[in-house]
């Protein structure tokens, strides 16, 4: 049903306008509008109402982790010692602060989270994990697995 939703409120130009900027997301207005098959004013105006409707979140630069001296990825699955909307609350909230957190996921299974941390090096992982993971509220538990390459890493 979202789906349908979905289909009713985009059509062909909406669809090709957002798969391209979610590749591009710097084209020019002119450029893109060419691309789609419309004038400048209509892919403005088409743009500016995805924004608007929150298709399009927001534009950023997509950063090289291992130019940035980033490039250890661990996933960090974690048990709470309490699960109520309260002991929940208290970790989201928490997790927001911590930079070397770059995703976290509520999961339905054997546990409750599951983090993506990115770091320099294991020691620097060791010392986050150590330091501060384990000390978020209501942690009673985690289990780390190391990423050894990035088969497919996009955020769409």
């Amino acid at each position: 049903m979202v789906e349908d939703e979905i289909n009713g409120q985009l059509d062909g130009f909406d669809r090709k306008i957002l798969q391209i900027l979610s590749v591009e997301g710097r084209l020019p207005i002119t450029e893109l509008a060419a691309r789609v098959g419309l004038s400048k004013s209509p892919c403005q105006v088409r743009v500016k109402r995805l924004q608007a409707d929150g298709f399009i979140l927001g534009f950023r630069a997509v950063l090289d982790p291992a130019k940035l001296g980033r490039d250890h990825v661990a996933f960090v699955e974690v048990r709470l010692t309490d699960t109520t909307e309260a002991a929940l609350g208290a970790f989201n909230k928490a997790v927001h602060a911590v930079p070397e957190i770059e995703q976290c996921h509520m999961i339905a299974g054997a546990f409750d989270y599951l983090l993506k941390v990115r770091t320099a090096d294991m020691r620097a992982y060791r010392r986050v994990l150590g330091e501060v993971i384990s000390n978020l509220p209501h942690v009673s538990a985690t289990s780390t697995h190391v990423s050894m390459e990035a088969v497919k890493d996009r955020a769409f």
